[in-house]
């Protein structure tokens, strides 16, 4: 692979901004789609990556059994045509579609698919990112190229929810280090709508349109995600014409973009949660005590009373101006199903919040500040995702809250690799923190199982690092019940003991706001239909449906593969207000999935 060193410096109004990108011409009569990406892919490597950034690029790359509709999130079918399950729902039959092909030109089989979950169950490494999904499995097999059986242990209602990308098992069983693995050797082999030809960690990555994809090639011929260090800069880039599509976008953003020529604006009810994570004394899963939360914090009253002094309406109001909703259920609007609101929710109450502290017995001192009964301060660090504007935002209010009931707060601003690293050890009191539910909502519910907790080697997926038995009996529940209605109200009572427990905070749903060149594409497939949004989908279908105008089949390109780019600084975007939070360490946006 290719390394090319991005250095271009332009000044503007005193700050340093990504400099507009040398343009190169595209092929005749190709298009290229360019998406800002203001995040990082966390990893190339299907089996590790879940950054929001990588789940997205891997839906474009490798198959699913099944998927979900644009329509409606329904389950509709993917690489698996048709199934069918035995009387005792234990055992899965996938019927393979035929004539698919990996973009080498191997065909894709039942024994990809077999090695690929085979792998999951056997290999720790390789259960990193979707393990949960395999947990239960008690053994998978393909008695030929067309057909997949799947046993479970005991029945498992998400069986046609399985997100976790199959890979080629001609590649994929020479590498024998998955922890180890980059994945990064082009063009990576794959068999979704595109396939990825070009990487380069922090900058860019570029896929080509698949001619084999079963559906049919792409009206584009090259898609190209372009990293930004913010938003900011990724909008900048969309007014000048230099990317297509802008996601993620603040709503000083997005209402500076009204009126703009060329640029359509798209809003839609978001598939994320932004939570504030209360460490309750992380512990990996053998019971060991990991990490540095505070001790004061594993005393549930104080999670709820700091849960009480959070005015979630004014986050809505200030932070969002209108464009979300308060957060309560651990799962967003969208997934009407499944979202739960507390009946009695901890309102915004600083009187409240500060006699719960008086009568657990954290009494203030001299300062103001409370003390633990063992007399230590009540001094907590919130960590920050250090170029985000919204967690600037958000910490100054909680500071300013959690002040006025004895609490001191620390803003922590660091990178999004460090966000992830520190929470899954436990290096955390408080923390941003947030994922993209999906349909079927076992994958986030797990994520507050003890069995999410990391093994005393690492790893791990944990959210809040609850661990409650109550709520693991529900998940359990959960998992096996196939009647919708019944499930239904365990993932609530789920959601309910979730937050009783207090180990995290929802602050709110966003809205999803994005824009896109109307000069140069249109067409593009929103998920759902109604309210729904081109980017961050459940799939591939967003970019798949884009259809180029005249304009961009014929245009010079900008090429982010060769340009002379920044990806530092601060653009300021009519409009726009920026808080600048940079106090120990350099970051970019994570949002994991």
């Amino acid at each position: 692979m290719g390394r090319r060193i991005l250095v271009a410096l332009v000044v503007v109004a005193g700050l340093l901004v990504p400099n507009a990108a040398v343009a190169q011409p595209a092929t005749g009569g190709a298009a290229k789609l360019r998406v800002a990406v203001p995040q990082q892919i966390d990893s190339l490597n299907p089996f590790l990556g879940y950054s929001l950034a990588s789940t997205d690029l891997f839906r474009l790359i490798y198959p699913t059994l099944t998927t979900y509709s644009p329509q409606d999130f329904s389950v509709t079918p993917e690489l698996a045509e048709s199934w069918e399950t035995s009387p005792d729902k234990l055992t899965w039959t996938f019927h393979i579609r035929p004539g698919v092909q990996w973009t080498d030109g191997r065909p894709v089989t039942a024994r990809d698919a077999a090695y690929t979950y085979d792998r999951m169950m056997h290999d720790p490494a390789a259960a990193t990112a979707n393990g949960n999904f395999v947990e239960n499995f008690e053994s998978v097999a393909a008695p030929d190229e067309s057909t997949l059986v799947i046993r479970t242990k005991t029945p498992q209602a998400t069986m046609l929810a399985i997100d976790a990308p199959i890979v080629p098992e001609h590649v994929w069983s020479q590498v024998e280090d998955v922890a180890g693995f980059a994945n990064d050797r082009m063009p990576v082999v794959g068999s979704g709508p595109f396939e990825l030809t070009e990487y380069e960690p922090e900058q860019y990555a570029t896929l080509r349109a698949n001619p084999r994809f079963w559906r049919g090639p792409a009206k584009i011929s090259e898609l190209q995600f372009v990293q930004f260090k913010n938003t900011d800069a990724s909008v900048q880039a969309l007014r000048k014409g230099e990317v297509d599509v802008a996601q993620k976008l603040t709503p000083a953003q997005f209402d500076a973009l009204a009126g703009e020529p060329d640029v359509a604006q798209v809003q839609g009810q978001g598939r994320r949660f932004f939570e504030m994570l209360i460490n309750p004394g992380a512990a990996n899963s053998a019971g060991a005590p990991i990490g540095t939360g505070h001790p004061a914090l594993r005393d549930v009253r104080v999670r709820r009373a700091i849960d009480q002094a959070i005015d979630k309406q004014a986050l809505v109001d200030r932070v969002l101006t209108g464009y979300g909703q308060v957060g309560g259920g651990y799962l967003p609007p969208i997934f009407d199903d499944y979202h739960w609101a507390p009946q009695q929710p901890r309102r915004f109450d600083p009187a409240a919040a500060n006699a719960q502290l008086d009568e657990a017995g954290y009494r203030r001192g001299p300062d103001g500040i409370r003390r633990t009964p063992q007399g230590e301060p009540l001094n907590l660090g919130f960590m920050l995702h250090a170029s985000t504007s919204a967690d600037a935002q958000v910490g100054e209010f909680v500071k300013r809250w959690l002040a006025d009931v004895g609490i001191a707060v620390e803003l922590e601003p660091v990178s999004d690799n460090q966000v992830n690293d520190r929470t899954t050890a436990g290096d955390f009191d408080l923390a941003i923190s947030g994922w993209s539910a999906n349909p079927d909502p076992d994958y986030v519910l797990r994520l507050q199982t003890c069995g999410s907790r990391p093994s005393p080697e690492g790893g791990g997926t944990p959210d809040s690092f609850l661990c409650d038995q109550v709520y693991d009996d529900l998940y359990a529940r959960q998992l096996g019940e196939f009647d919708p209605a019944k499930r239904i109200d365990l993932v609530k009572r789920a959601q309910q003991r979730f937050y009783d427990q207090a180990t995290a905070s929802v602050l709110y749903y966003q809205n999803s706001l994005e824009a896109h060149r109307s000069d140069r594409y249109s067409g593009f497939t929103t998920q759902p239909a109604a309210e729904g949004v081109i980017t961050g989908q459940q799939g591939y279908w967003g970019y798949y449906g884009a259809q180029p105008t005249p304009a961009a089949m014929n245009s010079q390109d900008t090429d982010y593969g060769t340009a002379a780019l920044v990806l530092v600084g601060v653009v300021v975007v009519a409009g726009a207000v920026i808080v600048l939070v940079v106090r120990r360490r350099r970051a970019t946006v994570d949002e994991r999935e």
